[in-house]
C-alpha cells in the first residue's frame, strides 16, 4: 500500500540536489509524493544550518509540520540534512515529536530508516527519536534515481560534494566533510539523461567547483569536465555556480570566452575585499589578484556577469575598512552582489576572534552597502539596453536571460511577435528595465 508523503528542501539547490535523490528513493519504495501536509502519513524537512537565518527557518518549519501529528495524517516527522548533523542531540531534547533524524551522510538511506522504524513501531513499543549521523562520506552518482523538481527544462548537476577549504567563518567542512567529486564519466552520463528529458539550461554547483577533482591531483578537473559536457545534444546552456576565484585558470577562461552553450555568468564569492580581513576570513585571493581577474575575465568577455557575495561586520572590520570594501565593490562594478550580515557561528574560528562587531552595526554596514549597490545594479542594468542577448521563457511573456540565475537575479519581461512556448529559447534586444528585471522585445525564436 502507497504511503503519502509530503517533503519540504530547504537551503541551497547542492541541498535541492540531496532532496530530488531523496525523492527518487522513495518513488522507487513506493511512497507518493504529496503537495498536501494534512494528507502525508510522514512529512521530511531536509534542513539547512549554515547560519542563524537558516537555522531559525529550519526550526520554525520543523515545529510546523510537528503540528500535523495532531491536526493531520502524519505518523512518521523526518528532519534531515545540517541541522540534525550539526544539533543532533539538542534537537532531540528539544523536539521529540521528530520521529527520525539522518545526517547529511545519510540521506540515500531514506527509505531503509523509515522502513526499520514503521516495522518497529509495529510491535508496539513506544521509541525514542533515530537518529543517524556519521562523517559524511556519501555522494550520489547517475545510478541514484533523482526526481527532478522545478521547471523541466533547467537542472543543477552536483559535481562534487564537500569542501576542503577551512574560511573561518564557514561551518561547512564540518557539515559536509571534505571534498568528494565525482568522475568525468559520471557526469557526462547524468547529463546525458537530463538532457534526454528535456533539460537545456545545466547549472553545475558544488561548494568550491574549483576543487573539483582535487582529491586525485586533479587528474580530473573542471576544465576536462566542461568539453565534455558541452558536447552533449540538448544542452544549450552551461552555468557555473561557486566559482572561487583564486584558482580561475586560462583555460577555464578561454573555455567561457569560446564555447557557445557556456553562458557569460559566473557566480565567484569573494566575501570581502580588505587584505586583513580576507587573512582573518582564511582567503587566499588578495584584493590586486580580485581586481585583476575580474579585469581579466572582462577583456576576454566584455558581456560577462558576475554574480558575488560579500559578508559585512566580520570580526575586526573598522569602519575605514567598511567605507574601503563599499568604494572596491562600485569600482568593481559587478551585475548581482548579496551582502550578508556576519553570522556568529559556533565551533568556527571567526568566532572566537576578538573585537566581534556590535549586531546593530552589522545591520547599519549590510543596510548602507545594500543601498549603494542598488543604485550601481540600476545603473549596470541601463547599459545592457539596446543589446541582444538569448533568453529562456518560463512562461509566456517572462523569462531570463543568460546573464539571469534562476530565482537570484531577477527576470526578464518579453514581448515579440513570435511564439514563446515556455522552455523555448530565443533572442532578444533589451528595451529597459523594470524595478529589478530588464524588459525586451524578441528577435528570433531557436528551434529547439
Amino acid at each position: 500500500m502507497s504511503v503519502g508523503v509530503h517533503f519540504i528542501s530547504l537551503g541551497c539547490p547542492k541541498n535541492l540536489v540531496d532532496s530530488q535523490v531523496m525523492l527518487g528513493k522513495l518513488n522507487e519504495d513506493s511512497y507518493t509524493l504529496t503537495q498536501n501536509p494534512t494528507e502525508a502519513e510522514v512529512i521530511i524537512v531536509n534542513t539547512c544550518s549554515f547560519i542563524q537565518a537558516a537555522k531559525e527557518e529550519s526550526i520554525d518549519t520543523i515545529l510546523e509540520m510537528a503540528d500535523f501529528k495532531e491536526t493531520g495524517k502524519c505518523r512518521m516527522l523526518v528532519v534531515s540534512g545540517c541541522l540534525p548533523q550539526r544539533y543532533s542531540s539538542e534537537i532531540e531534547k528539544e523536539i521529540p515529536e521528530i520521529d527520525l533524524m539522518i545526517g547529511t551522510g545519510q540521506y540515500h538511506r531514506i527509505t531503509e530508516f523509515l522502513g526499520q522504524l514503521k516495522s518497529d513501531r509495529t510491535l508496539g513499543a513506544p521509541l525514542p527519536t533515530r537518529t543517524y549521523i556519521d562523517q559524511p562520506a556519501f555522494i550520489h552518482t547517475e545510478k541514484d534515481s533523482r526526481v527532478h523538481t522545478g521547471p523541466a527544462w533547467s537542472a543543477y548537476l552536483k559535481i562534487s560534494e564537500g569542501c576542503n577549504r577551512r574560511c573561518s567563518f564557514c561551518i561547512i567542512p564540518k557539515l559536509r566533510g571534505n571534498v568528494r567529486s565525482r568522475t568525468v564519466d559520471s557526469l557526462v552520463t547524468e547529463t546525458r539523461q537530463l538532457a534526454s528529458r528535456g533539460v537545456k539550461e545545466l547549472n553545475l554547483v558544488a561548494q568550491d567547483l574549483t576543487e573539483y577533482g582535487m582529491e586525485w591531483k586533479y587528474s580530473e578537473n573542471l576544465e576536462k569536465l566542461l568539453p565534455r559536457l558541452s558536447s552533449i545534444e540538448g544542452i544549450e546552456w552551461i552555468r557555473l555556480h561557486y566559482v572561487y576565484p583564486e584558482r580561475f585558470s586560462s583555460e577555464l577562461i578561454q573555455w567561457l570566452a569560446t564555447e557557445p552553450k557556456a553562458v557569460k555568468y559566473v557566480d565567484m564569492p569573494i566575501q570581502h575585499t580588505q587584505d586583513e580581513i580576507l587573512t582573518l576570513m582564511n582567503r587566499r585571493l588578495r584584493r590586486t589578484e580580485l581586481f585583476d581577474l575580474v579585469s581579466r575575465l572582462r577583456r576576454h568577455i566584455p558581456e560577462i556577469a558576475f554574480r558575488t557575495s560579500i559578508i559585512v561586520g566580520f570580526p575586526g572590520e573598522t569602519e575605514e575598512q567598511f567605507e574601503a570594501l563599499c568604494n572596491d565593490l562600485e569600482e568593481l562594478n559587478l551585475d548581482h552582489v548579496g551582502v550578508f550580515r556576519y553570522s556568529r557561528e559556533d565551533g568556527t574560528p571567526a568566532a572566537t576572534l576578538p573585537n566581534q562587531v556590535h549586531p546593530s552595526v552589522r545591520r547599519r554596514r549590510q543596510r548602507i552597502l545594500t543601498e549603494r549597490l542598488a543604485a550601481q545594479r540600476t545603473r549596470r542594468m541601463e547599459t545592457r539596453v539596446g543589446q541582444k542577448m538569448q533568453a529562456l521563457v518560463e512562461e509566456e511573456g517572462r523569462g531570463r536571460l543568460a546573464i539571469q540565475a534562476s530565482e537570484i537575479d531577477g527576470q526578464v519581461w518579453i514581448d515579440g511577435p513570435v511564439s514563446q512556448a515556455p522552455g523555448s529559447i530565443v533572442e532578444v534586444e533589451i528595451t529597459g528595465t523594470k524595478n529589478a528585471d530588464l524588459t525586451a522585445r524578441t528577435v528570433v525564436s531557436y528551434a529547439h
